[in-house]
């Protein structure tokens, strides 16, 4: 028997395996810009935004296995296979096999690595915000291969080929998207 996750139960199964308070702020600002695009899109807004929390499960107790553990934790509590696809996907070509197929797969994939570059840029500014953040400041720092070196900017640009979507049009959406989480991604700042 498969079942649909509520947000709440979600968000359990997620601080079950994951303490970190950077990868809980991480989960939240992908589950809000998953949302920000499934509302765009006119999709399932809480099905996108429980995959976007969902989709580094596995990643703080089993780094190493990072897009493998994911599927037998989530198998184990009887999730849907199409939520497990999709977390797996958003690994695509770094630690799974699983590749993005659909327009939600493709901009978890695309958004994982960004809002990681966008947090960062933000905590840069003095205002610490997300809120009066713009593209040209998220460009400026994207193009410093040493800023934020952790961040897979081929990966950004491979997903937005995927979704047929310019670079800074992502960027804007999701820094759209963020904004709708600031305080609880930790990046309201002092506005």
């Amino acid at each position: 028997m498969t079942q649909r996750l509520t947000r709440e139960q979600a968000w359990d199964l997620l601080t079950e395996y994951n303490q970190s308070d950077a990868l809980l702020k991480h989960a939240l600002a992908v589950e809000a810009v998953m949302r920000y695009f499934a509302a765009k899109y006119g999709e399932d807004v809480e099905k996108w935004g429980i995959i976007g929390l969902l989709h580094d499960l596995d990643y703080e107790m089993y780094p190493d296995e990072h897009c493998q553990k994911s599927p037998e934790i989530m198998r184990e509590r009887g999730i849907d296979e199409e939520y497990i696809h999709a977390v797996c996907s958003h690994g695509y070509g770094i630690c799974s096999d699983v590749e993005p197929v659909h327009i939600m797969e493709k901009v978890l994939y695309t958004i994982d690595e960004l809002t990681g570059l966008i947090n960062a840029v933000c905590l840069m500014r003095p205002s610490k915000s997300v809120l009066d953040l713009e593209v040209k400041s998220v460009k400026k720092k994207y193009k410093q291969k040493n800023f934020a070196a952790g961040v897979n900017r081929e990966v950004i640009e491979k997903g937005c080929q995927m979704l047929g979507a310019d670079l800074d049009d992502i960027i804007h959406e999701t820094i759209l998207g963020m904004r709708t989480a600031a305080e609880a991604i930790g990046l309201k700042g002092s506005l």
